[in-house]
């Protein structure tokens, strides 16, 4: 079986490599001349653990390739799929869904060229429902009935584990009328059915839908674990054994009910804003959603606030921040908390010192006046606090005697929960984490 896949940024790249590794021969195309010839020389535009080597090997075996021909690509594929950014639209919050169309166009144009055989047009990229039956008017404006067949596939491929996620799934889902592409598709996905992975066939706009469905259930679970943090330390509970009480209810289930300082990333908050402005125009209003995004973003400001009220004020202050990503294991910033946190520390007159394993050089282009550390333990010397705001491994086993001798002040404010109570106690070290309470030194 041969597939295009039109996009090489996270869902492409990861997609078409993972697919390849299935046996699959895999083109995979983007504009980015510059790019395409990074991952020729096996160099990976994203970071993801894993993905080096996968690429590598497929590439080695014969199965993957890059190329900025679209056409040359296009041609002879039993599926084509869409993996093009979706972001959200400046003013609105709709998908931007113009790449989409535009390679729908181009491959329209592609498949009207080449004269190939029957081809299954997929949407990987998340989309609004509606998305697909307009990709297929695109299409039917080139092509005759019987040339084409249009499917959505979303991905739910989480940053920091989407190899494992894309070869053990907890689900495939495959939204189209069309038993061809059901056929096509089927046969692709073929060798998680020895895994026994459930893959759901749906309607075009049923598949598009719970991929947004999904997301901003998963925002929606985060919200509520944070607010509870709130009442938690308000009434002197722990939020960890809360989150660990009702999460061991099979209803709730454990995932997604650690408390921190607020969401980010490229899907959660774009999908949310998406799906609450399809709402909107559907008559249909979603407002649990919007006010997750309204209670997830002003929860981001507040951490800033939280600092500065622990430090009694920070003007003057050297502070020290671990973590720069939205979360660990990817070198993503977008919507990341340490984007609202930081900037608004500095701008109360501190001096910020900050340390990521792979986020650094895209936080020095957004945020420049941060100055950036070789590591943990330099950025922490000297300062007057230590912010902990991404749960990076390389953090969760500081050598805490270090920590306190380093620190100007035995403080210590963790956004995530890295550390047990006791342990900062006994180091001697002040410490303030979410929904636990203070701990002071023994």
């Amino acid at each position: 079986m041969r597939i295009a896949m039109i996009g090489t940024g996270y869902v492409g790249l990861v997609s078409g490599a993972c697919f390849s590794e299935f046996g699959v021969s895999v083109v995979c195309v983007d504009q980015d001349r510059a790019k395409i010839l990074r991952l020729e020389r096996g160099e990976m535009p994203i970071f993801e653990p894993g993905l080096e080597q996968l690429v590598g090997a497929n590439r080695a075996a014969g199965r993957l390739a890059f190329t900025t021909d679209l056409n040359a690509a296009v041609s002879g594929a039993d599926a084509v799929f869409i993996a093009v950014g979706t972001p959200s639209r400046r003013g609105d919050g709709h998908a931007d869904l113009s790449h989409v169309f535009a390679a729908a166009e181009e491959i329209g144009a592609a498949l009207a060229e080449s004269g190939a055989g029957r081809t299954v047009v997929v949407t990987k990229s998340t989309v609004p429902v509606g998305t697909g039956r307009r990709v297929e008017q695109i299409l039917g404006e080139r092509l005759p009935a019987g040339r084409f067949d249009v499917a959505s596939n979303p991905e739910f491929l989480r940053e920091g584990s989407a190899i494992e996620d894309f070869m053990r799934p907890d689900r495939v889902v495959i939204g189209t009328d069309s038993e061809h592409a059901k056929e096509v598709l089927g046969a692709l996905y073929r060798p998680l059915y020895l895994l026994e992975t459930p893959i759901v066939f749906t309607a075009l706009e049923t598949a598009e839908l719970i991929k947004y469905a999904a997301n901003a259930f998963l925002a929606t679970k985060i919200t509520f674990i944070n607010e509870v943090a709130d009442l938690c330390e308000a009434l002197g509970a722990d939020v960890q054994d809360v989150a660990r009480g009702i999460g061991l209810d099979g209803r709730i289930g454990r995932k997604f009910l650690h408390a921190g300082p607020g969401f980010g990333g490229s899907c959660f908050p774009k999908d949310c804003q998406a799906l609450v402005r399809t709402a909107e125009e559907a008559e249909a209003p979603f407002r649990i959603v919007d006010t997750v995004l309204k209670v997830n973003e002003a929860r981001k400001r507040r951490m800033a606030e939280r600092i500065e009220r622990i430090c009694g004020g920070v003007e003057g202050l050297t502070i020290a921040a671990l973590g720069l990503t939205f979360k660990p294991n990817t070198d993503d910033m977008r919507d990341s908390p340490s984007l609202s946190i930081l900037p608004a520390l500095a701008a109360a007159g501190a001096r910020v010192r900050a340390f990521d394993p792979e986020g650094m050089a895209e936080a020095n282009k957004l945020m420049p006046e941060i100055d950036y550390c070789a590591d943990p333990y330099e950025t922490m010397k000297g300062a007057d606090a230590l912010v902990l705001i991404t749960e990076w491994n390389a953090f969760r086993a500081l050598d805490l005697g270090r920590v306190r001798q380093l620190l100007n002040q035995p403080l210590v404010i963790d956004l995530r929960n890295i550390y047990k109570p006791e342990e900062m106690r006994a180091a001697g070290l002040q410490y303030h984490s979410i929904g636990r309470g203070q701990v002071t030194p023994s």
